[in-house]
């Protein structure tokens, strides 16, 4: 029962990814709140599991792997080259995550922010439209919404976690009645 609650904990974080990706992409601004909630969210899942299976491992190495990535990008901030939004939602993504996918959210995030840096940056390479002159828009302002390529690889993850929980129970009975 802790296994599936803590699935669903890591599901309803999807929905909020999602909205973070569309306002930043349309704003450029994360909330505050959108982040607290996924780090309740992401502190609730890893609590959960980590009870369920025994150890506190997975908790402590995303504790670790928040706090390095929130340093690590921190100066990035002050130099304005990366918005303070952007530098929470990385920092609160392992806590989303857990301590083995990080390696998953890592390279699906490299993928996704070098596709946005290249659609922002070539908008060209869009079809005609209203996306392409917001393309355009975001090239000109000098702004990439990182917000959006965090959230996809963290929805990304969390489903290739969700889906390899569910397999490694031997399917959705199995499930059902842990």
């Amino acid at each position: 029962m802790l296994l599936a609650v803590s699935l669903l904990l890591q599901a309803l974080a999807i929905p909020l990814l999602a909205k973070i990706a569309w306002v930043d992409f349309s704003t450029q601004k994360i909330a505050n709140r959108d982040v607290l909630l996924l780090l309740c969210l992401g502190l609730g899942s890893l609590q959960l599991f980590s009870v369920q299976v025994g150890s506190w491992w997975d908790m402590g190495l995303s504790a670790i792997a928040g706090l390095v990535l929130f340093v690590v990008l921190f100066p990035f901030w002050v130099l304005r080259k990366v918005g303070a939004g952007d530098v929470k939602l990385v920092a609160v993504a392992p806590f989303l995550i857990g301590g083995p996918d990080l390696v998953v959210f890592s390279l699906l995030l490299l993928v996704f922010a070098l596709l946005t840096v290249a659609v922002v940056k070539n908008p060209f390479m869009l079809p005609e439209g209203a996306f392409r002159l917001y393309a355009q828009h975001l090239d000109r302002k000098g702004v990439v919404p990182f917000g959006v390529p965090i959230s996809i690889a963290a929805i990304c993850s969390i489903l290739f976690q969700i889906v390899s929980r569910l397999m490694g129970l031997g399917g959705i009975e199995a499930f059902l009645q842990a």
